[in-house]
C-alpha cells in the first residue's frame, strides 16, 4: 500500500476523507496515534495520526453502529492493558471502523531539528523519510451535503 506523504505536497494544508482506522495506539502520553487508510485522488493510502485523546473519543462517536463496541474496547484497554497498547481492527471480526461523513484536516509533522536539512534537491526527501508518513490532526468536520 502506497504512503499518504508521498501523495501530497509537503507542507501543505489538506483535508482526508473515506478514513478507515485499522489500529489505535496509546502510549503514556495524553496523545494516541491511529494506523489508517484513506482514499486520494482515487488511490487508497496508508498513513498515521496524531490526536489528542480526546479527539479520540470524538472520532469514535462518529463511527456509526459501531461507535459504542469501539468506546468500550478503548476504555477497557486504558484501564487493562500495558502501555504502550495496540488494538488492531484487521482481522475478521475485528474490521477496520470507518468514520463516515468525516473530513479530517490533516498538518505534517516535522523533524525536531529542522535545520540540519540544507538547502538541496535531497531536502523534501530527507525530510519526508525524517517525518515518517506521520501526520497531526488538526480538525474534524462533518459533511453537510451527506
Amino acid at each position: 500500500m502506497q504512503r499518504l506523504i508521498d501523495a501530497v505536497e509537503y507542507g501543505a494544508d489538506f483535508f482526508v476523507e473515506e478514513v478507515q482506522v485499522r489500529a489505535i495506539v496509546f502510549d503514556n502520553s495524553d496523545d494516541v496515534t491511529l494506523w489508517a487508510t484513506t482514499v486520494f485522488d482515487g488511490q487508497t493510502y496508508f498513513f498515521h495520526l496524531g490526536l489528542p485523546f480526546a479527539q479520540l473519543d470524538l472520532l469514535l462517536r462518529q463511527a456509526g453502529v459501531r461507535s459504542g463496541e469501539l468506546q468500550e474496547e478503548v476504555a477497557d484497554a486504558l484501564a487493562t492493558a500495558p502501555r504502550p497498547c495496540l488494538l488492531e481492527y484487521t482481522a475478521e471480526g475485528h474490521e477496520p471502523f470507518v468514520l463516515p461523513d468525516i473530513a479530517l484536516k490533516l498538518s505534517f509533522t516535522y523533524p525536531a531539528d529542522e535545520d540540519e536539512f540544507e538547502d538541496d534537491e535531497d531536502e523534501e526527501s530527507e525530510e519526508r523519510s525524517a517525518a515518517d508518513n506521520v501526520f497531526y490532526l488538526e480538525g474534524i468536520y462533518r459533511r453537510l451535503d451527506a
